[in-house]
């Protein structure tokens, strides 16, 4: 049984930029602009981002949880959207390495056919591009798991404790994922309904009833994408007089340009000149009871008919 990991990528160094930038954008190179702009974001957080280095250690984790509940039964293989190995590496691999069925997972709790469904779309298309019959399963999305919930409910707990009794009693949660392009809503997109599920059962398990919803690190397109935007939403919320907030980007399970920069470099910056103290909880990278979680799910998937 093969388990093909699956995530966004990211340029490896300062010298892939161009490359990566140009991949996302299918095909088409980006401006001057546009390029100095990414390099910025990318020297502002230390040079380069950690994702595809953290996404390995989530893999090879998840084949060390899977070793111990399931002996090796299960072999797991990494795939990547926009950066090496790519998805079209990975199914070669797993057919190099005699696999006969596979349990495919995107490193995503909620789903949407913009992100989720367009990995399941490129297995598809690789496996008809190879004349490949490998049967398969995805795993649509998790956002629900009670083990993912429990997960996130810890760290905001852990979280809320950086604030004061006193700045505890009108903190304010803000759950966050990545913003799409508000076409979704026209295509009946479960996204938004998903992420709001997944919120209200973190803040059921938490017992926290002030909290909201933001999207964050939309796309530089003409096209409108979702909102409240997260920066707007904390301005609008030390317009209301709150000034202590706590973010949950509920949509991330790893640290990358959307968490460092996004968030902790930009809206850490908004929130500091409106005088609001915020924090976020942090991103599960490879912990091992995320990795734990992960394998259940695998394991669930590869047993049913």
């Amino acid at each position: 049984m093969g388990v093909l990991v699956m995530a966004y990528g990211s340029a490896q160094d300062p010298d892939d930029l161009l490359r990566y930038y140009t991949h996302i954008r299918h095909g088409r190179a980006p401006s001057p602009e546009q390029l100095e702009n990414l390099r910025m974001r990318y020297e502002a957080i230390g040079g380069f981002s950690p994702l595809t280095a953290i996404t390995q250690k989530q893999a090879a984790g998840l084949q060390e949880a899977l070793n111990v509940m399931a002996g090796e039964s299960f072999q797991v293989f990494l795939g990547l959207k926009h950066s090496p190995p790519f998805i079209d590496e990975a199914i070669l691999d797993m057919a190099r390495a005699g696999i006969e069925r596979f349990v495919a997972l995107v490193l995503a709790p909620h789903y949407s056919t913009m992100s989720v469904g367009e990995y399941f779309d490129e297995i598809r298309e690789s496996l008809a591009r190879h004349n490949l019959s490998l049967p398969w399963r995805g795993i649509s999305s998790w956002y629900q798991n009670c083990r993912f919930i429990d997960l996130v409910a810890h760290r905001v707990l852990k979280a809320r404790e950086k604030f004061s009794p006193d700045e505890q009693a009108d903190l304010v949660t803000i759950f966050t994922a990545h913003s799409l392009p508000q076409t979704i809503y026209q295509k009946g997109d479960p996204y938004p309904t998903e992420l709001r599920q997944s919120g209200e059962l973190v803040a059921e398990a938490c017992g926290i009833t002030r909290y909201r919803y933001a999207w964050q690190s939309a796309g530089r397109t003409k096209e409108p994408w979702m909102g409240p935007d997260i920066v707007d939403t904390v301005r609008q919320l030390a317009s209301e007089g709150y000034y202590h907030v706590l973010i949950c980007p509920i949509g991330f399970v790893s640290d990358h340009l959307e968490v460092l920069y996004d968030l902790d470099i930009e809206c850490q910056q908004v929130a500091q000149d409106l005088g609001v103290h915020m924090e976020r909880t942090a991103s599960f990278n490879d912990d091992p009871k995320f990795l734990e979680m992960l394998a259940h799910l695998v394991m669930e998937t590869s047993q049913l008919e």
